[in-house]
């Protein structure tokens, strides 16, 4: 028997099939490990990290580019192995979120307040029980909510906190869940967010020659946001499964900072979001058969306006909605054998009131079977997904029909009989059609814009040790070197203005990297623990279009060729203290990789104390931190500035 702390090593997050783990260490029969690689955050680690959204907890990972547009309410969308933002899935809750306008989730609009974890799986989830749509993503983030859990005599649960800072920001949130009954319990959480988004920063530009073109300070303007957020959900079980219902509301309001560059400090760009969902999951189980349904209907409203006097005046409403029903089902035909097969259908609209909008409609159907062979000592698994995607326009001739099987095959192996050390490789092929914006946008879509496709070659090395009693309690190491191939790559750059962009294929592209990532936990004493995590990553990703382009063989826009993350996370008794580094080497901003593109190295280091107190049944916790704590100025989109030395206080009270 082994035993492990939950959570540390990358393992799939309790919840995801609604089985919810409470312990802090889980004993069972240790088998191969996962058989794609994964990265995990959750519970402590994930609360103490100085992150204000997803977002910022993912830059954590190895492997990620998060794109940051500044500030607290900038759009911020991640990149998983140079692929694409519109090749990660990101699921909430067992459902994937969507957006066929664009195709990018802002997980900045995510707030860690009520996240128990987040994963990220690179191919797809080690699981065949998983709707067909899971299957197409290149990359995916899982975000599971927090499950309430009653203990003997407990009834209901509740959490206060408020968080203050710097750039006039106050953030308080509030959570309370209920027994309803031995089956049922409810769940309520919500959310403000407010801040002026201000904050000095230091522009400089050095142009090619090595002279100083501008070197000043300013302040950030119209980067305020000002945004709520209240999911309600309902978990029960039954006879033979279990269920889950939640509604979900996000509101906000906010300023698009907008690129600084002309000697141009403030733009007059505002956004309102109104993202709304509700969605249902039931799992069932019958001897040797499981279920799993899902269905979702989200509305998506988008209010910009650009009233900047040099530009043309903009204001315009966007509405989007999208029906989603799922059903997949699992058989074990015999203990070490199952097979799976799933159903997904998904309708999207988008209505705008833009002159001449195309105003399309997309029927998309996904099928899929998956099959699993777990051995002692070998695991293999193979799934293949059709995809089958029809548009509808009004009044204009639509892009034909698209019909694609993508394939993947996974396996991981004991070599030895030491069942800490395993082996893993996967091959996937996927595919994604141009998004709405991509096709049709006025101005910046590109009608003849062809599907992007990807195929993926991994294998890896991990090392996955535990010793919950000895001085090194844990320790995991996994190295893993991957080959990327996409064609026609579609490649979305700001055209002037954050919410606006111009779309390009850019043909081929061959990405190879590196991934490394290491996890030690040691006891140094009684109530004091050390835990020291460390990623790196080598990509690259350039491009192999034509040998006549000027970029031929040059890097990708905003993919570095070196960048790595630490965290240093002690905790003495009722004390916490954490220390986080990020680095992300040189990259350029355009496709020629010439000096004038040249985009310079950034890193960045914050640090925390948090002190747990209780008083009887109530739980206290006060969390200082500081960000950016070297005073750092630097850019992860060029003329984009981010903000320099911060400050955040958290207190928290729990029942």
């Amino acid at each position: 028997m082994a035993v492990w702390p939950v959570g540390l090593f990358g393992s799939e997050p309790a919840d995801t099939l609604g089985h919810r783990l409470q312990e802090v260490t889980v004993t069972a029969q240790r088998k191969v490990a996962d058989v794609i690689p994964v990265q995990t955050l959750s519970g402590e680690e994930l609360q103490r990290l100085s992150s204000n959204s997803v977002a910022d907890a993912l830059r954590y990972f190895s492997g990620v580019q998060v794109k940051d547009y500044g500030g607290v309410g900038g759009l911020k969308t991640v990149n998983i192995r140079s692929m694409g933002t519109n090749h990660t899935g990101v699921v909430y809750d067992g459902v994937e979120l969507g957006n066929a306008q664009n195709g990018q989730i802002d997980l900045g609009q995510f707030s860690l307040d009520n996240i128990a974890s987040i994963s990220l799986y690179n191919g797809q989830k080690s699981a065949i029980l998983q709707p067909a749509k899971d299957f197409g993503s290149a990359g995916t983030i899982y975000m599971q909510t927090r499950v309430p859990h009653f203990a003997d005599g407990e009834t209901y649960h509740a959490r206060a906190a408020v968080r203050a800072g710097s750039f006039d920001l106050l953030n308080p949130s509030a959570l309370v869940e209920l027994k309803l009954s031995e089956r049922t319990t409810a769940s309520l959480s919500t959310e403000w967010v407010n801040s002026s988004g201000r904050y000095q920063f230091r522009y400089r530009r050095v142009n090619p020659a090595g002279e100083i073109a501008y070197d000043t300070t300013a302040v950030r303007e119209n980067g305020d946001v000002n945004a709520t957020r209240i999911e309600a959900a309902l978990h029960g079980t039954t006879g033979a499964g279990t269920w889950t219902a939640k509604a979900y509301q996000y509101n906000s309001e906010r300023g698009v900072p907008g690129a600084i560059v002309n000697n141009v400090w403030r733009r007059g760009e505002r956004i309102w979001d109104t993202n709304s969902f509700v969605q249902g999951r039931y799992i069932g189980y019958c001897g040797r058969w499981t279920t799993l349904n899902h269905v979702k209907y989200a509305f998506y409203r988008t209010h910009y306006v650009n009233n900047d006097d040099k530009q043309v005046k903009i204001d315009n409403l966007y509405k989007q909605k999208e029906v989603y029903v799922s059903s997949a089902n699992e058989v074990e035909v015999c203990p070490c054998w199952r097979v799976a097969v799933g159903c997904d259908v998904v309708w999207n609209t988008l209505d705008a009131d833009v002159y001449g909008f195309a105003r399309p409609d997309r029927l998309s159907g996904f099928l899929s079977a998956a099959t699993a062979l777990d051995l002692p000592r070998f695991k293999l698994q193979a799934s293949a997904l059709g995809t089958f995607v029809h548009d509808e326009l009004k009044g204009q001739k639509a892009p034909s029909d698209q019909r694609v099987c993508t394939p993947a095959v996974c396996a991981s192996v004991l070599p030895f009989a030491n069942a800490d050390f395993s082996c893993r490789a996967f091959c996937k092929q996927s595919f994604r059609m141009p998004t709405f914006n991509d096709l049709y946008y006025a101005d910046m879509g590109n009608a003849q814009l062809n599907p992007e496709r990807v195929t993926q070659y991994n294998v890896g090395l991990l090392y996955d040790h535990a010793a919950a009693e000895h001085f090194v309690a844990a320790l995991r190491v996994s190295v893993d070197a991957y080959y990327n191939k996409v064609s026609d790559k579609i490649v979305a750059y700001p055209k002037g203005q954050q919410f606006r962009w111009t779309m390009l294929n850019l043909g081929k592209v061959d990405i190879r990297g590196i991934d490394v990532s290491t996890l030690l936990t040691m006891h140094v004493a009684k109530r004091t623990n050390v835990t020291l995590r460390g990623q790196y990553t080598f990509q690259r990703a350039i491009d192999v279009t034509a040998p006549s382009d000027n970029y031929y063989r040059h890097q990708i826009p905003y993919i570095p060729r070196h960048s790595g993350a630490a965290v240093v996370n002690l905790q003495c008794g009722a004390w916490a203290f954490n220390y986080s580094w990020i680095y992300v080497g040189e990259r350029y901003n355009q496709q020629e990789n010439i000096r004038y593109n040249y985009t310079q190295p950034w890193y960045t280091s914050d640090v925390s104390v948090s002190r747990d107190v209780r008083i009887g049944t109530t739980a206290l916790r006060g969390l200082l931190e500081v960000n950016n704590l070297l005073n750092q100025d630097y850019d992860v989109i060029i003329n984009y500035p981010m903000p320099k030395r911060n400050y955040r206080f958290t207190l928290m009270v729990e029942i």
